[in-house]
């Protein structure tokens, strides 16, 4: 079976297999241990002509067995073996996406017994298949401490007895904010992945959309109606809340996905927001970010998802990038910042600043970050500040914050972007002013 065909069948049968195994053992590491024994088995057997038409029921079936193997090994979870035998022996039909067995790996992999860090790392490796260096590269660490961080979390889920159900509605709001963190990583792994080849994971974005859908659906059915503020309690405030911001997230992965053909050019290289041809962005997604914004507003509370969704909302609805709405955009950073201050929303409003009003002034501020040295390794504070150095006719700086942001990047067209960028720079065949 050739590799790139091993690549595929694990992003896209992955996910599911895991969050069918830990249904059927109770243990995220032994089905984790299961699938990659499948998986294995399937590269050494599967071939041009031999590879079944049904990968993902192959693989639950070999994933059962495998299990079975493990179990009859080490003489634990016995009181799973009749059950597994029979499902092992029984013929089944390709793994489909249930939202039950998903939402409970998300919501196991988030437990509170969990740091807020273990919790989304754990999700992004059980729950996407993400590789242990793809999360590094998330957390801006070296894959090795990823590794061990990896290892004590499914350590401490199994000391902790940890259920992998969906949670009660008393407990489902206080869990909301960490799976609405893990789901926006999973859609900005997707997005701009954090190495490889390629700029995009569509599959990804994919899977980041589907996953807030059905969270909106699962809180629709346990949350509280919106009404008079003072008939509510505070876990129905909670709860509509947890509504709100997941419908947020829902219309900003949204608008920000409806540019998705036209972020990379037909040999892959990386295309600008401002060069991108707006006739060709997907208006079915920017209708469905538009009526899923409206909805979340009408529930009465505005969080961080949602500025961030009206912020691409902006971007979605300009005609082009000279006519975009840059003052209400630095404003609804302000607002931002004031709910939810960070590093990269205050880089984020820098360069909507500049936009509004002159460049130097947007790169005052982000030198201010660039001082703090909370950002040190992040590409995008470099690039966006050799931007505005660029712009600004100052090019051997320029070149210098350019070749900084090469050091903290790994996506090769994000680099042979930034390369393209010296190159132009060293032939003086650019303006002072964009």
């Amino acid at each position: 079976m050739s590799r790139s065909r091993v690549a595929e069948v694990f992003a896209n049968e992955w996910p599911v297999l895991v969050a069918t195994l830990t249904r059927d053992l109770g243990d995220l590491s032994l089905a984790e241990e299961s699938a990659q024994d499948a998986f294995t088995e399937a590269a050494a057997r599967w071939g041009p002509d031999t590879t079944p038409t049904k990968p993902g029921a192959w693989l639950l079936t070999t994933a059962r067995r495998k299990a079975i193997d493990t179990i009859r090994r080490g003489r634990r979870f016995n009181d799973r073996l009749p059950a597994l035998l029979q499902l092992a022996e029984t013929p089944q039909p390709e793994p489909a996406k249930l939202i039950d067995d998903q939402l409970a790996l998300i919501f196991g992999c988030c437990h509170p017994s969990l740091n807020h860090e273990a919790r989304i790392a754990l999700t992004l490796r059980q729950v996407c298949g993400l590789s242990t260096n793809q999360i590094g590269e998330a957390f801006l660490v070296p894959t090795a401490t990823m590794a061990k961080r990896l290892v004590r979390a499914k350590k401490k889920i199994r000391a902790a007895g940890v259920p992998f159900k969906v949670p009660e509605p008393a407990q489902l709001a206080d869990r909301v904010d960490d799976v609405l963190a893990i789901i926006y990583l999973i859609f900005t792994e997707g997005h701009t992945s954090s190495d490889g080849a390629n700029l995009l994971r569509g599959d990804l974005c994919d899977e980041a959309r589907w996953l807030a859908s059905v969270l909106i659906d699962l809180l629709v059915g346990h949350g509280a109606q919106p009404g008079p503020s003072a008939d509510l309690s505070d876990l129905e405030h909670d709860a509509i809340a947890g509504r709100a911001e997941t419908m947020g997230l829902y219309a900003l992965m949204s608008f920000t996905d409806s540019r998705r053909s036209t972020r990379t050019n037909s040999s892959g290289d990386l295309v600008l927001l401002d060069d991108q041809d707006r006739s060709q962005w997907d208006r079915q997604l920017i209708a469905d970010g538009q009526s899923m914004l409206a909805s979340a507003m009408t529930l009465g509370h505005v969080g961080p998802y949602q500025l961030q969704a009206a912020i691409a909302g902006i971007h979605a609805q300009s005609q082009d990038w000279s006519c975009t709405d840059w003052l209400t955009i630095v404003e609804l950073y302000d607002n931002l910042e004031k709910l939810a201050p960070s590093p990269v929303v205050s880089l984020n409003r820098a360069a909507a600043v500049a936009m509004a009003e002159e460049p130097s002034v947007g790169l005052a501020l982000i030198d201010e970050l660039v001082e703090s040295g909370e950002l040190d390794d992040y590409r995008y504070l470099h690039a966006g500040r050799a931007d505005l150095l660029r712009r600004l006719g100052r090019h051997d700086e320029a070149t210098t914050a350019y070749r900084r942001a090469i050091e903290c990047s790994s996506n090769d067209a994000e680099l042979a972007f930034l390369r393209q960028r010296i190159t132009e720079i060293s032939r003086s065949n650019i303006p002072s002013q964009r």
